[in-house]
């Protein structure tokens, strides 16, 4: 197609935009509304570059991109194109946990210190794998002053968790610990298996099932990767300027996204953080994986099917994943948008951000990003995007909601 909307029964997408700017892919016989509603992210909602695929039984059924990869230099986005995916990494982390629990290598039920002894220190002692899992473990914020060196570098942030008192008692409320779940978790896995998280992905997930993702980004990957453009303006409501007086004026929320100042986010100097190399680099578990959406897709169609080998995912770990451990209010959050977590994930939330059902669990990422699973229907799910959107960003939830109405459409016709 060189123009207009979505004509279902072509498999091939070809649109051109009215700026010049291109959609391609390709979509399968009955998913023609996730493309209707690509293109509408471009044209309404203002996305830059973008990235959507879906997986169903193992089989890819949407595969899209389009826009620019850079503005800066006008590089299109392309088939292979990579971006930063923010929080949808702490989806990695916890597939990861879930393999090494599946494995009896790791009891999500056990304190943390019976694998990492000098975590136990400071009132965490009780503090279990599943707590931590579920940002109910009090360590949102670290009292110490990091810097960027420190973050790189990871022992120094361990040696910081280790001697931080939790800021609540723990299990006893929560509160959305944004970067420093990675660490968390992160030493975890590599207490239990060995090897730092970033590796350990790539060697249980991202090299068997050839994923372009990673945690700590390779440098013959880095021309792939798409230069992220900051936020959008927030939407104009009460929820809106609620969390915008929240960022600048709470102590804890602050620290919590900057390491106690180790970088700006999402931005310093107007410049999107973690298009920094360095920073890409390294290994910032919970905030800085960087995926294709294809690939991000295909790794959750694997937890729920069977892509190169069996399901990644047992149903019994997919029951225990969706179980509700944390919801409503955080004690250092925003108003209450409706996000719930599982262990690890988090879960069908609407408003914000309701996948397909009850079976969903994934993450969504700052500025729009989204990747889930689900096994009731074969789902796997991506949409990456470069232009980060504000308070109220509609794209994912937009896709989610075409793609709901496919199965619908499928429903009525078997």
């Amino acid at each position: 197609m060189s123009s207009g909307a979505w004509s279902s029964g072509v498999p091939s997408v070809r649109i051109k935009l009215a700026d010049g700017r291109r959609i391609q892919g390709f979509v399968d016989e009955g998913y023609g509304s996730v493309v209707d509603t690509f293109r509408a992210n471009f044209l309404e909602r203002r996305d830059l570059g973008a990235a959507c695929s879906v997986y169903v039984a193992g089989r890819l059924v949407v595969d899209l991109w389009g826009g620019l990869a850079d503005r800066r230099t006008q590089r299109q986005w392309a088939a292979e194109t990579a971006a930063v995916i923010f929080s949808c990494s702490k989806g990695l982390l916890a597939i990861c946990a879930y393999l090494l629990a599946q494995e009896g290598r790791l009891d999500l039920d056990a304190p943390v210190a019976s694998y990492w002894p000098e975590f136990g220190q400071n009132g965490k002692q009780s503090i279990t794998m599943r707590c931590t899992l579920s940002h109910r473990a009090g360590l949102p914020a670290l009292d110490v002053d990091l810097s960027r060196d420190d973050v790189v570098s990871w022992e120094p942030v361990v040696r910081a968790i280790e001697s931080q008192p939790p800021l609540w008692a723990p299990d006893t409320t929560y509160s959305y610990h944004p970067i420093t779940y990675g660490w968390l978790i992160g030493e975890i896995i590599r207490r239990v298996t060995g090897h730092t998280p970033g590796a350990y992905f790539r060697q249980a997930l991202g090299d068997p099932l050839k994923l372009h993702t990673w945690i700590g980004l390779p440098a013959e990957a880095r021309d792939s990767v798409a230069w992220m453009e900051p936020p959008l303006p927030d939407e104009d409501s009460p929820a809106a300027r609620a969390t915008a007086a929240l960022l600048a004026e709470n102590r804890v929320a602050q620290r919590s996204l900057t390491m106690g100042g180790a970088f700006g986010f999402p931005t310093q100097d107007g410049v999107v953080s973690f298009n920094d190399p360095t920073l890409q680099a390294a290994e910032i578990p919970g905030a800085n994986g960087i995926s294709t959406a294809r690939s991000l897709a295909r790794l959750y169609a694997g937890c729920v099917s069977a892509i190169d080998g069996p399901r990644l995912l047992t149903v019994q770990s997919i029951d225990d994943a969706i179980v509700v451990r944390s919801r409503g209010q955080h004690l250092f959050g925003g108003p209450d948008d409706g996000a719930r977590w599982g262990t690890g994930f988090q879960i069908s939330s609407p408003p914000y951000a309701p996948m397909l059902g009850a079976r969903s669990f994934g993450h969504a990422g700052a500025g729009g990003q989204l990747a889930f699973g689900d096994d009731e229907y074969g789902v796997g799910f991506a949409y990456l995007s470069n232009q980060m959107g504000g308070f109220g960003d509609a794209r994912a939830r937009e896709l989610t909601s075409a793609l709901s109405r496919c199965f619908g459409r499928h429903a009525r016709e078997r």
